[in-house]
């Protein structure tokens, strides 16, 4: 399977949400500024540091169904409470600051600015589009309905419902199935590597990372940073060989 989309236009492209299509960064800092006020955390570089790693743990031991959402939630709380100083907290004081986080943390939901003039010009080119995403179901359709994004897909995939997670190709080829198109009619734009490029790879439709804060390294994968990027692919009028620098 080539690295770079051969089909102009595509039949269909998929869409990671968080950080692709909604500012999550953002959001997610939001809430741990309000969890470092009610703890007295004095450094936030360090807090989101320690919540980035600690999520990445909690989210692999509660995927791999070593411990249920509660005890992963409560994880993240309790690893912040630490580094703040507070070496006991309770599971209840863990709920309610997390329910803290969640709220501060939607009151955050921002699509970037390419987002909605994007997925307008892709469906008027009758191009198909969808979402495949790794985070909590009902919050994942909450934020879709709330930033009106939903009417925009035709399959909504999350891997909850789906019961495997990017980047097994099982999760690609179902949202395939579901907007009827086949893999390598396909492109699947994403922000993560390994997760969402070399999932789609190998599931076999075309990736295309969107590396919105220049982050990533250089890659044969096609890379851009901005959506408006993508609607020029779509229509041939930039290439897909490189990387924008």
């Amino acid at each position: 399977m080539p690295y770079h989309p051969t089909t102009t236009p595509p039949a269909a492209i998929l869409f990671s949400v968080d950080d692709t299509l909604v500012d999550d960064y953002n959001a997610v800092s939001q809430g741990v500024r309000v969890l470092m006020e009610r703890l007295g955390h004095p450094s936030f570089s360090a807090a989101r540091v320690l919540w980035d790693v600690q999520g990445i743990l909690s989210t692999s031991a509660y995927r791999a169904g070593r411990i249920p959402l509660a005890e992963k939630r409560r994880q993240l709380v309790r690893a912040l409470a630490t580094q703040a100083g507070h070496s006991h907290i309770s599971d209840q004081h863990c709920d309610e600051l997390y329910q803290r986080y969640l709220d501060a943390h939607r009151a955050a939901w921002r699509t970037f600015d390419d987002v909605a003039p994007t997925l307008t010009q892709l469906a008027q080119r009758n191009i198909r589009l969808g979402v495949i995403t790794n985070g909590d179901q009902n919050r994942q359709h909450d934020k879709l309905s709330t930033l009106n994004l939903a009417h925009h897909f035709g399959a909504v995939v999350c891997a909850e419902a789906a019961g495997t997670s990017k980047p097994d190709p099982r999760i690609f080829l179902l949202a395939c199935q579901q907007l009827g198109v086949a893999p390598h009619q396909t492109w699947y734009v994403g922000d993560q590597m390994y997760e969402d490029a070399i999932g789609a790879l190998n599931a076999g439709l075309y990736p295309v990372l969107c590396d919105r804060h220049r982050l990533l390294p250089a890659t044969e994968i096609t890379t851009i940073h901005t959506l408006t990027e993508l609607s020029a692919l779509t229509t041939g009028t930039r290439s897909p060989g490189a990387s924008l620098l």
